[in-house]
Order: structure tokens, then C-alpha cells, then sequence
């Protein structure tokens, strides 16, 4: 089992030491509960200024309140792989364990990979503490946005997603996680409104979700199964088009955790992140294609707010 040791926590304190590397500025840093986007774009030009040979601030795009997109790229290996949070914009835990991982990752990257991690993707949504993202035509939830077999609520209605889908191909990303809260679970494809929820690599998708539990303990499983079924979802959206390796987690027990319980969060998903990286394939999925059928009636299962 890959154990984690390197991200020291104390009560009040974000990050103590990882691995001695931390500059000092990082060692300081608080975890947060109110943070705003820009104060998140300065954390990560922190990072960048801290590890200059490891990392890059990159702009994914723009959101359709006109802010960029940012993230950062830490590494230049072959390998690609990506962290995404705050599909929701009241999720903000997950921002704060995106951060985390950027950080642990740029103290000690993974050899042979360049990690992106994009911290916010509903900028919007994150300033205000709303799930979905306000577009000219109307409001929309992010992770009900991308295209899909069965489909979806509404198709690249919202910049960001379009642009995450459009740099997740330009980059030639491999595998992906994408953080939400709140369901502790780690889950994979088909999660969808269908009954087949089978792939062609059920076993490697059970070894992801088992290396990315390795120190939470969460349930894995199926994302339909776990969780609830959910048309038009990032993590069917990048497997289906693309064969990329993606998996989701729930973090934690609520989607307004304290600084303690943001804490923990860290604890036993940081390590769990770079576990199903380093166990990834190297390639995309070449049988990535749905062929089953979809069922319109485990639509009324989607809970939506939730």
C-alpha cells in the first residue's frame, strides 16, 4: 500500500512540512473556508515562485464572466494527468484538497508525469458559494454540461467546460480526477441513466478507485452504483470521448467543512491522488465506446442539489 508521510497537519495549520521542501511562505499557509478566486490565483503564483524549475501557472481558458481559467503545471514528463475541482462552486473543500495535492506535488513530483491541477473551474459559482455557473443564457450546472451517450442536461452551454474539454485534448491528458464533495466515495465510470454499467477494463477501473481510497477508507465502486445515476458528467464525458483514465471523489461529509475537517480531507486523499497516478496506464483507453442502452427513466434519480 502506498503510504503517505510527507504532509505534516496541525490544528490550525494547512501545511507544516512536505518533505522538507515547502518554502517557508507554503509552511504558513491556513486553510480556508471563505477563500476567493483571487486569492487562489495567488497561491498558486506562490507555488510557481517557490518551485520555478517545477512549476507553471497555465490558463485554461476563459469562464463566461470573461475571468481565466488558471491552473498550474507542475513537472514535464510524457505522462499526463489532471486534478480538477470545483465543477460546484459551493464544493470549496474541494478547492482547498486541490491545492493541497498542487503543493505536495510540486515538493515531489511524480517521475515521467506533468500534473495539471486547476483548482476552480466554476469561478463564479466559487465566488458566490452556488453550485451551478451563470452563462448569457441562464444558470447551468458544470458537471451536467459535457456531452454523453445518454445525453446530458445541456451541451458546452458554459465556457468553462468546453474549455477543459478542449485542453484536456490539447494536452494529451491520460488520467483525471475531479473533486466534489460530499459522498465519502471514489468512484468510475458509466455513471450515467443506464443499467450496462460495465467497460472493458472493470478491473483497472477497480484498482484505480482501490489506490484512490488507500488512505480514506471511502467506498469505491460505480459511479451509478455508489452514488446516484448523473447524465452528462465530466468523468463519462472524458472516458467516453476520449479513453482518459477518469475517476471522481466525494470528499469528506459536507459541502461547508470546517478548517478541522478540511484537514482530514487532506490527510486521506492527497496520498490517494498520487497513488491512482502512479498506477494509471501511460496510455488512453483504446475500447472506450458505450454500447449499451440507456434508460430515461433513472433520470428522476439524479439528485440534483446534492
Amino acid at each position: 500500500m502506498y503510504r503517505y508521510s510527507s504532509l505534516g497537519l496541525a490544528a490550525a495549520v494547512f501545511f507544516v512540512s512536505i518533505s522538507g521542501y515547502a518554502a517557508k511562505e507554503l509552511n504558513s499557509f491556513q486553510a480556508k473556508t471563505d477563500r476567493k478566486y483571487p486569492e487562489v490565483i495567488k497561491y498558486l503564483e506562490t507555488l510557481e515562485s517557490s518551485f520555478p524549475g517545477t512549476c507553471k501557472r497555465v490558463v485554461i481558458g476563459k469562464s463566461d464572466s470573461g475571468v481565466n481559467i488558471e491552473g498550474i503545471r507542475i513537472g514535464s514528463g510524457p505522462v499526463k494527468a489532471m486534478i480538477v475541482a470545483a465543477h460546484h462552486g459551493n464544493e470549496y473543500g474541494s478547492t482547498e484538497v486541490a491545492l493541497a495535492a498542487a503543493t505536495e506535488f510540486s515538493a515531489r513530483p511524480m517521475p515521467n508525469h506533468t500534473v495539471f491541477v486547476i483548482p476552480v473551474l466554476n469561478i463564479g459559482g466559487y465566488n458566490s458559494r452556488n453550485r451551478e455557473e451563470k452563462s448569457p443564457a441562464g444558470s447551468h450546472d458544470p458537471n451536467r454540461d459535457y456531452p454523453g451517450p445518454c445525453g446530458s442536461d445541456s451541451e458546452f452551454a458554459l465556457k468553462s467546460t468546453r474549455a477543459l474539454a478542449e485542453f484536456m485534448d490539447r494536452e494529451g491528458v491520460v488520467s483525471s480526477a475531479t473533486l466534489h464533495t460530499y459522498y465519502p466515495a471514489v468512484v468510475y465510470p458509466w455513471g450515467f441513466a443506464t443499467h450496462d454499467l460495465t467497460t472493458e477494463y472493470q478491473k483497472e477501473f477497480e484498482d484505480l478507485v482501490r489506490a484512490g481510497a488507500s488512505e480514506s477508507r471511502y467506498e469505491t465502486g460505480n459511479s451509478t452504483n455508489v452514488i446516484y445515476p448523473a447524465n452528462g458528467t465530466f468523468e463519462d464525458y472524458a472516458f467516453w470521448k476520449s479513453g482518459v483514465w477518469s475517476l471522481l471523489y466525494e470528499l469528506g461529509f459536507s459541502h461547508y467543512p470546517s478548517v478541522s475537517q478540511i484537514e482530514e480531507m487532506v490527510r486521506v486523499n492527497v496520498p490517494g491522488l498520487r497513488a491512482q497516478m502512479e498506477i494509471a496506464p501511460k496510455t488512453r483507453a483504446s475500447k472506450h465506446a458505450f454500447t449499451g442502452r440507456c434508460d430515461d427513466g433513472l433520470r428522476l434519480l439524479d439528485r440534483r442539489d446534492e
